[in-house]
């Protein structure tokens, strides 16, 4: 019985997860905030925007992220923001790398 229902969840939750809508806002939420989507000589673009509370002139640090540890890599200064979703960065010190993430500091009242 709790194979079958552990089945049912898990094909429920890739039903849910498919829809193209909801697995936008779930990715961004979830898995993607803060990740650097690319880098080049024109800087940086991570998925970080409005909707996380970044805002130009802010400077964030990065880290490189595995399993066990996170270390910080370097620093980055919001010079645009696309949407609600990303940002363009220009790389104040540190090598980043596509896959590191930026960490923006989240303030509670």
């Amino acid at each position: 019985m709790r194979k079958h229902l552990g089945v049912g969840a898990a094909v429920g939750f890739l039903l849910f997860g498919s829809t193209p809508l909801l697995a936008q806002g779930i990715g961004h939420s979830l898995f993607m905030r803060g990740k650097i989507v690319r880098t080049d000589a024109g800087g940086t673009v991570a998925c970080l925007g409005k909707a996380d509370g970044a805002h130009i002139g802010q400077i964030l640090e990065v880290y490189h992220a595995t399993p066990r540890h996170r270390r910080l890599v370097g620093h980055v200064e919001v010079d645009q923001i696309f949407d609600d979703h990303y940002a363009h960065f220009r790389v104040r010190d540190g090598t980043l790398q596509k896959g590191d993430w930026v960490s923006l500091k989240r303030f509670r009242a």
